[in-house]
């Protein structure tokens, strides 16, 4: 499917195709992301989403996967760069947030050792330096950043402020380009709604862009700017997210469009309100 309405210069801009052992996984995928928008890949499990996420930061892994394509970011192609290069850019330029924080958390280290490893990695400055970029990026997703709750532990916190934490990290040196991996399937509808209202925050207040990755219209609908529609390995649809939702063309956009009211009646009074509140 071709790009719709390209622009010139996107931050990020890739055509690939991914198999894995040689069954075919991505198939000529095209997606651009524009600077400061927030892109939405909307899929089913097993349409390809995440491993879309994965070549984008270089980490699949080389030996089970095929790659062809490009993957332009910063007049940059990642494809083609080195792993050492790679790195540099992982967590400074481009940053990551997965499905599960109590699982990508350190369960042995202190939330100040573990956001201290994540500066240290791309900065060089004093302790002062350190506590300063640490108690920004804490403040700037709400949580507290006294001595206190610098000290826990990830199992002494909630999944929603685990999942603040997770966020924390992966802004603390403002990167160009956030990749939300179903960052908030794990969550219920209330800290759900919390963390898509707070992705929208960083959005507007950093200009940070963002691919927000879900099988979940609902949350989609909140925060995007323009949709892509994932089906098998394939982009069969894309376009604004108004256009999406009030004109779909494809057959599967329009499955998934067909089970929404379904949602949207299933849903308290309470809940509704609290997913417009996140838009």
């Amino acid at each position: 499917m071709p790009l719709e309405n390209p622009q010139n210069n996107p931050l990020l801009s890739a055509n690939l195709s991914v198999s894995y052992a040689r069954k075919p996984v991505l198939r000529g995928v095209q997606i651009q992301i524009q600077s400061g928008e927030v892109m939405g890949l909307v899929g089913q499990s097993g349409s390809g989403k995440s491993t879309l996420a994965l070549a984008i930061l270089g980490l699949l892994e080389k030996k089970r996967t095929h790659v062809e394509g490009t993957i332009q970011f910063q007049n940059s192609d990642l494809l083609r760069l080195s792993e050492r290069d790679l790195c540099a850019l992982r967590g400074r330029a481009i940053a990551l947030v997965l499905q599960s924080p109590l699982s990508s958390l350190n369960p042995a280290l202190k939330i100040r050792t573990q956001l201290k490893e994540a500066w240290r990695a791309h900065a060089s400055g004093t302790s002062a330096d350190c506590e300063a970029a640490i108690r920004t990026s804490l403040q700037n997703v709400s949580l507290p950043s006294d001595h206190e709750f610098l000290r826990k532990y990830p199992s002494q916190m909630s999944v929603g402020q685990a999942q603040r934490v997770l966020i924390a990290m992966a802004v603390l040196h403002r990167p160009a380009l956030l990749i939300a991996d179903e960052a908030t399937s794990a969550l219920d509808i209330i800290t759900q709604s919390e963390i898509l209202a707070l992705f929208r925050q960083l959005n507007r207040s950093t200009g940070m862009a963002i691919l927000y990755i879900s099988h979940d219209l609902a949350s989609v609908a909140g925060i995007c700017d323009r949709i892509a529609i994932l089906h098998e390995g394939e982009i069969v649809e894309r376009g604004t997210t108004q256009q999406i939702f009030a004109n779909p063309q494809h057959p599967y956009t329009q499955r998934l469009m067909a089970a929404m009211p379904q949602i949207l009646h299933a849903a308290t009074p309470q809940q509704k309100s609290e997913a417009a509140a996140a838009r």
